[in-house]
């Protein structure tokens, strides 16, 4: 039963990432289609994530209330019809609207489900399952660019991801009493229903954490502003096609994807401190490339490389966290890493999208070095701090 569970949680991981490479893959025609300037997209990037810092916020109250299984349910439903209405939307102000249960839904559904992951599951199910994220993340602009290209219609994609996303919700939905034949398997039922959620000041003062979350602000900074410029940073610096650029920004989805199904493997072996670092390495590899003046192939292989180094960053931070900060307050930290993340993607993004309005978007490499930069030392930090190996 456990293990069905476990194939159930896949396919959420998967609904997880469909959404979060559209708006960069859209973004080169749509802003002209509805005529507003670059980078605009990143103000549409940051309600979406104001969004997922509160629902992570609040991840571990809700959790005590309704529990994982409507949780997830209720959320990735939440997703499917906002993405919905972003297929209706023909002006700049329907997006902004759209953005906010869509950030909603995606903050709450991301906080749980890694909790219950790290809490119950094995570190390669955690890479594995990050990996499914990275299958939906790398379909999905795949189902932008043949919209774009056959459909000739950014709104058809996300009208396509809609669909697949209520399918996946109805599924969940279903299978609600699968959540509940396993409730004794369930950490959050039983003794954490008995106690309070920790107070913000008992998370950050906790040895380890606010190096933990900033961390989580750097990386994930970093990870969506590779997905969310690559394709104008390819049409306006490279000269390549908006359509091949669209197609080209998803190898970087791939690296992540393919990164974290041999991070799987290599999980079984190496702990998450090593896996961590050795992530970082890559990412630095892959940034030099896409720095190089040669060819579109060495800037495809670039970002695919970028990806593979991002792949074990993520879940092996989230992994790790019960065994550093504590079961019984799991939820609530990955909550708050949920919150921090989502305001690195809030802020980090559009920030370099401002920047690259008064200078040029030719400097995202360096931009993603400093990110890069801030990521290792605060990992590092933690990792003294806590005394992990």
């Amino acid at each position: 039963m456990f293990t069905l569970l476990l194939a159930l949680i896949y396919i959420c991981f998967i609904s997880l990432g469909l959404p979060d490479s559209l708006l960069g893959s859209a973004w080169p025609i749509l802003h002209q289609d509805i005529g507003v300037p670059v980078s605009y997209a990143g103000i549409v990037s940051m309600i979406i994530t104001l969004g997922t810092v509160l629902s992570s916020l609040m991840s571990d109250r809700l959790v005590r209330r309704l529990g994982t299984a409507y949780i997830t349910a209720l959320s990735i439903g939440l997703t499917a019809i906002s993405l919905f209405g972003f297929s209706l939307s023909s002006a700049y102000w329907m997006l902004l609207l759209w953005a906010i249960p869509y950030g909603l839904g995606a903050g709450a559904v991301d906080a749980v489900l890694n909790n219950y992951v790290a809490l119950h599951y094995k570190a390669q199910h955690m890479s594995w399952l990050h990996c499914f994220w990275g299958v939906g993340a790398s379909i999905s602009p795949y189902i932008m660019s043949f919209a774009l290209l056959r459909l000739d219609s950014w709104n058809k994609g996300y009208l396509i991801v809609a669909i697949i996303q209520i399918i996946l919700s109805v599924i969940v939905f279903l299978n609600i009493p699968l959540w509940k034949k396993c409730a004794d398997n369930d950490y959050e039922i039983g003794d954490r229903k008995q106690t309070k959620s920790p107070s913000i000041k008992e998370i950050i003062t906790m040895n380890g954490a606010l190096t933990c979350l900033f961390s989580f602000f750097s990386y994930c900074g970093l990870e969506l502003t590779t997905s969310l410029w690559a394709s104008s940073y390819l049409v306006q610096t490279k000269g390549i096609n908006e359509e091949i650029a669209s197609a080209f920004a998803s190898f970087f989805f791939l690296g992540i994807t393919v990164g974290r199904g041999i991070g799987g493997f290599l999980a079984m072996k190496i702990n998450d401190t090593k896996l961590i670092r050795l992530g970082l390495c890559i990412v630095a590899l892959g940034i030099i490339l896409i720095m190089i003046p040669t060819s579109s192939v060495l800037y495809l292989i670039g970002f695919v490389i970028i990806g593979l180094g991002c792949a074990p960053i993520y879940p092996c931070i989230i992994h790790m966290t019960p065994m550093i900060f504590g079961k019984e307050v799991s939820q609530s930290m990955i909550g708050f890493q949920m919150a921090f993340a989502y305001i690195g993607f809030c802020i980090l993004p559009p920030l370099f999208g401002f920047i690259a309005e008064w200078t040029t978007i030719s400097i995202l490499p360096w931009y993603l070095f400093a990110l890069l930069a801030i990521t290792e030392i605060m990992h590092e930090t933690t990792v003294k701090k806590t005394k992990i190996m």
